[in-house]
């Protein structure tokens, strides 16, 4: 959007004024874009009071249209003025017209969804998730050995993110037993055949990452632990073999049945 887009959406935003909750006034305008590449525009302009509409201008038809008594006659005025059409003209022109190629490539923008299976224990049912979708439309089916399940199946509804993107979530429950195949279909806008996501009821990877570590600790744990022990068992043996040596090594004589030593 140019400087003058904005100049002119700050001054159009100054005929919306709202004076207390229960009377207010209020002018809002709407681009309706369509037909190919977007480029048949429909311009709407409209004003009410207190959430009613009273008036409205339609760039197809070109001209007003009044809502109440006095409207309708003040408009007629307005209808006639040649000045006042050449204003709507412009206003279509810098609200509609200026931004088609930007609606045009919102028109081009998809975005695949991001599609996860897990299983929740409380309560136990299983969830299948899209995210970072774009259109919104998305449809989600859960499937049991290849048939469609309809009942004890639930949905949120599809959430925006506030980035253009989408997420939506479904449940199954309770969760199936082990010898069931349980698979979950997406179908969108950007998949040329339907995704389908596979439940594993072995144990998910982030779980069994955790048990791995926990065991890999619990092994150099006891690894360590008897590598003390037998170190602690040959240091003590050692110096019990060295006490013995020491002891019955030698023989312990009285110093008085020592014999003399000769002078030399």
């Amino acid at each position: 959007m140019d400087i003058h887009n904005y100049l002119f959406f700050v001054v159009f935003s100054l005929f919306n004024p709202v004076f207390t909750d229960e009377d207010y006034a209020q002018v809002t305008a709407c681009c309706t874009f369509k037909g190919p590449g977007f480029k048949d525009t429909e311009y709407i302009l409209a004003g009410l009071s207190n959430k009613k509409l009273i008036q409205q201008y339609n760039s197809t038809r070109g001209n007003w249209t009044g809502f109440t008594a006095y409207s309708i006659e003040f408009l007629k005025n307005w209808n006639a003025d040649p000045f006042d059409a050449m204003e709507r003209a412009f206003e279509k022109n810098i609200l509609c017209t200026n931004n088609i190629k930007n609606i045009q490539q919102l028109g081009n923008f998809t975005s695949v969804p991001t599609i996860k299976l897990n299983s929740v224990k409380h309560p136990s049912m299983l969830v299948c998730s899209a995210y970072n979708f774009y259109p919104k439309q998305i449809r989600l089916t859960w499937l049991r050995n290849g048939q469609e399940v309809t009942s004890s199946v639930s949905f949120s509804e599809v959430m925006s993110d506030g980035d253009w993107y989408y997420q939506i979530h479904s449940y199954l429950e309770p969760i199936p037993t082990p010898g069931e195949k349980i698979t979950c279909m997406v179908e969108h806008f950007t998949l040329s055949k339907p995704a389908l996501q596979v439940w594993d009821p072995s144990l998910p990877v982030p779980e069994r990452i955790k048990i791995a570590v926990g065991l890999s600790g619990l092994i150099l744990g006891f690894v360590m632990l008897s590598s003390g022990f037998i170190y602690y068992k040959n240091k003590s043996k050692a110096h019990i073999i060295l006490c013995q040596a020491f002891v019955t090594g030698r023989v312990l004589v009285p110093l008085e049945d020592a014999p003399e030593v000769e002078a030399t």
